[in-house]
């Protein structure tokens, strides 16, 4: 097994130690950005960690959320926002791109671009949205075999394992799942589509780990504020699609006003100004470089 361990990453491990110490310090309010424009608007907002969903990439991409991404459609998104940002991102992996060497393959090439963390699930594949009716798991054994397998070969890569069983074997099958992934390496863990705030208190209660809540709007999880997960005990507030569907709905509009008007000025109070985007994406600096060179040349 030391043949394949991955050497440390420093850039990597330096943003997996900053967003581990983030969840452990609690309170995290964790925004979805779906691609490196949508997470450098997060970073001037404010926040300190973004999270790549993979239901906000595949729509991004026109697919559904049923697992037809692939490891390089994701490590590429990814790479383009650590390199945008700077930030502790982590990568919804979904089940981790097949079996136990898949997802050994999987965790060494996004600690390559930089990636802090990985959220892994354990339904079987064809994986379904988490607010989806129909889902199906693999047994929790498989879920502990993938965590072991990345610990050993990527030790830097910190752990969110997901687990789908609240509508399967119920709060009593989420609570065993998540101490045995616990157990097996997971630093946080994510008890997906809880429907009450008891199931989230009973959670709590049980397991001795950051816990992260998922509050994605047009589920079964009641539509939550950050602070009232907080004041029950959970370290991170997940809202994973959020801002591509207010993008989303701007852009429909925009188009249907364009396309009935043929011009752009209602919407011209409503844009980023090119000095604005300018700003955002450090188009001045790369220009200023690129000066530098040219002097430097002649």
């Amino acid at each position: 097994m030391s043949a394949w361990l991955l050497e440390a990453h420093p850039v990597q491990a330096e943003l997996a130690k900053r967003f581990l110490a983030l969840a452990q310090q609690g309170r995290l309010v964790l925004p979805g950005a779906h691609d490196p424009l949508a997470a450098l608007l997060a970073k001037k907002a404010g926040f300190s960690a973004v999270y790549l969903s993979g239901a906000a990439l595949s729509a991004s991409m026109g697919m559904p959320d049923l697992g037809l991404l692939t490891l390089q459609e994701v490590k590429e998104r990814a790479k383009g926002i650590v390199q945008s940002t700077l930030l502790p991102l982590v990568v919804d992996v979904d089940t981790g791109f097949g079996e136990v060497l898949n997802v050994v393959r999987m965790a060494r090439e996004l600690v390559e671009v930089g990636v802090a963390a990985i959220q892994i699930e354990d339904q079987e594949m064809p994986k379904k949205c988490g607010h989806l009716s129909g889902k199906k798991l693999v047994p929790p054994e498989s879920m502990v075999q993938k965590i072991q397998a990345i610990k050993a070969i990527v030790p830097t890569l910190v752990i969110i394992a997901r687990t789908d069983a609240q509508a399967v074997e119920g709060i009593e099958g989420v609570i065993r799942r998540a101490l045995m992934y616990v157990q097996a390496g997971a630093e946080i863990i994510f008890p997906e589509a809880l429907v009450s705030k008891d199931e989230f208190m009973r959670v709590r209660e049980a397991v001795p780990v950051p816990l992260l809540a998922n509050l994605t709007e047009f589920g079964k999880t009641p539509l939550l504020s950050a602070d009232e997960v907080f004041e029950m005990g959970y370290e991170i507030a997940l809202f994973p699609v959020s801002a591509l569907r207010v993008a989303a709905r701007a852009m429909e509009k925009f188009y249907e006003s364009l396309y009935r008007e043929g011009s752009t000025s209602t919407y011209l109070p409503y844009m980023q100004t090119r000095a604005e985007l300018y700003q955002l994406i450090s188009y001045h600096t790369y220009e200023e470089f690129d000066k530098e060179i040219a002097a430097n040349e002649s």
